[in-house]
């Protein structure tokens, strides 16, 4: 059977799966819709969690990104990692022992204001907004090519689906979904990494293959590295990220942020305890590692065999432009790869330096998805990662998306602006907040400010600096007041969002920056994506400044933080 065709077949049923769930758990009321009725069993919510972790960012593009950078790509894999171990032991317990439905109004029962949950939630929508962006990134790349369609057609297609199924179910149908999710995205991601690993060292075991010799004896890293610097690249296992400063501030960045992220933080509020969130966050972690300790060995065989596919350093003459496998054919026709013929002999020239390089654009979100095709494994194979990276996109989407939904229509308008709304005018107007966020990130999704995890990379850094400080201080820090985390916040992300305008130009335009150039201006070498653990120092900082000038926590509110504290059998 052709490639097309089994793509659809594969999509299509995996598709009419995710609808078939919207409609069997369609939410009914705010609890299923916001927390999914509280009864998540923790290996269901631990499933979920991770599919609602493993975004387009660490699917689609982190193993991209580590493909390029080498070295230097292993801020994600240390930040993500990292930061979900800080979440699941600094704050998930804590946070699900309150009992709050949602990020904000946590910090406004802690904080005692509802000034605190108005600023929280801006901060959850600025943070929350420009990781959609990312996700809406991956949909585009994905569905564009499977679809075979250009790439803004590919993007419209995603929010469509998106939109129907986030919208019906809420947390209850988005957490049954991601269950199916991840499976596929697991399955999708192991399977060809399993033939590829075979195929170039015989171990089918991707995680070792990457250690392992190849058929001439060469280890693998080794032969990789060889190929890129005889190409002009920079050594493979030795590139670092711009300095060292930097590498550390990123993962640091990346580490709070990712703490401090609220659709993944909800996703504990689905259980039934503080035990059984434990429990799912390290049914999580397991689920997450299967696939975080592949992308380095899916990275490094992808970034190969591209190398020796388009540019062999020791072959007798470069591949010709007229013979080009079909691969490069159907990723040209998304406008995601690109040649220019800058010599015109009709030879493809992949090389390190930019001058005679004639793959003028290989966008580092397609490696993933092409590196079956690259590879030349099996038509089913390659339609089971379109699925996965599909599956990848959708799942965290949906997830933001709800996190946005829940602070404007619980937040803002139950929490704030009109308490006496009925339960169905509540969810309405979550589904139009939904909406609303789908357009927005839909829009920007058209011109992403960066490749699909550093825009996420930003969303990250703007969560690390707003957000979990506040958090973090509101369990551990009995006399923050209102006046310090209200100003601790506005700072933290000013601060942050003022970097960011500053040294990207408009926050929404591709940077050139995250492609490895410093610029001379940045504050200590520091990277604007890199800047939410600086945020996060100033937020601490002016918190506690402006905590040991005005008035003392309320009695009842010190009370409530030791509560919450105290650690419980069930």
């Amino acid at each position: 059977m052709d490639l097309q065709t089994l793509t659809f077949l594969f999509v299509g049923a995996t598709f009419a799966l995710y609808i078939g769930i919207a409609f069997w758990a369609r939410a009914s009321t705010t609890k299923e819709f916001y927390v999914a009725g509280g009864g998540i069993h923790p290996v269901a919510n631990g499933m979920a969690t991770a599919a609602d972790w493993m975004s387009a960012a660490s699917f689609i593009s982190m193993a991209g990104l580590i493909a390029f950078y080498g070295y230097g790509g292993s801020v994600f894999l240390m930040g993500w990692t990292g930061g979900y171990v800080l979440l699941a032991m600094l704050l998930a317990p804590y946070l699900r022992k309150h009992g709050a439905f949602t990020v904000p109004e946590f910090i406004s029962d802690r904080y005692y204001s509802k000034t605190a949950r108005v600023v929280a939630v801006v901060c959850l929508i600025i943070a929350s907004v420009t990781y959609v962006i990312g996700q809406m990134k991956g949909i585009g790349v994905a569905f564009s090519r499977f679809l075979e369609v250009d790439y803004e057609t590919g993007l419209v297609s995603g929010m469509v689906i998106v939109a129907f199924y986030a919208t019906m179910g809420g947390m209850k149908g988005i957490t049954y979904t991601q269950i199916a999710q991840y499976v596929i995205m697991i399955i999708a991601y192991t399977i060809p990494a399993i033939f590829i690993s075979f195929m170039l060292t015989g171990n089918p075991i991707p995680q070792l293959g990457l250690g392992s010799e190849m058929a001439d004896g060469t280890y693998l890293l080794d032969k990789l590295d060889q190929v890129v610097t005889q190409l002009g690249f920079a050594e493979y296992t030795t590139q670092a990220r711009l300095s060292t400063t930097n590498m550390f501030v990123y993962t640091l960045s990346l580490m709070i942020g990712t703490a401090g992220l609220p659709h993944v933080i909800m996703r504990f509020f689905t259980v039934s305890s503080v035990k059984a969130a434990r429990e799912s966050a390290g049914w999580a972690l397991v689920f997450i590692a299967l696939l975080y300790t592949t992308a380095p060995a899916v990275a490094a065989m992808a970034r190969l065999n591209l190398m020796q596919t388009i540019d062999q350093p020791n072959a007798e003459q470069n591949l010709a432009y007229a013979d080009r496998p079909s691969w490069f054919k159907n990723w040209e026709t998304t406008g995601l790869l690109k040649f220019e013929d800058k010599n015109n002999d009709g030879l493809i020239q992949y090389t390190g330096d930019k001058k005679t390089n004639e793959m003028v654009k290989v966008d580092r979100d397609i490696m993933v998805l092409a590196n079956p095709e690259i590879a030349g494994l099996p038509n089913w194979v390659i339609a089971i990662v379109a699925a996965g990276g599909l599956a990848a996109a959708l799942s965290t989407a949906a997830g933001l998306l709800l996190a946005i939904a829940s602070s404007i229509s619980h937040d803002l308008l139950k929490g704030v602006w009109k308490p006496n709304i009925t339960e169905k005018e509540e969810l309405k107007y979550s589904r139009i907040s939904m909406i609303g966020a789908i357009l927005i990130a839909g829009y920007y999704g058209f011109n992403p400010p960066d490749f699909a995890a550093g825009t996420v990379a930003l969303a990250f850094g703007l969560a690390a600096s707003s957000i979990f400080p506040a958090l973090m201080m509101g369990i551990f820090s009995k006399k923050m007041n209102k006046e310090g985390a209200i100003a601790g916040m506005l700072s933290g992300i000013g601060i942050t969002l003022l970097y960011v305008f500053q040294h990207k130009g408009i926050m929404f335009v591709q940077s050139t920056s995250f492609l490895g150039d410093m610029d001379p201006n940045w504050f200590l070498g520091i990277e604007p994506n890199a800047f939410g653990a600086i945020g996060a120092v100033v937020n601490f900082a002016v918190a506690f400044i402006v905590m040991s000038r005005t008035p003392k926590v309320p009695a009842e509110v010190e009370q409530m933080v030791e509560n919450i504290r105290v650690p419980v059998s069930n």
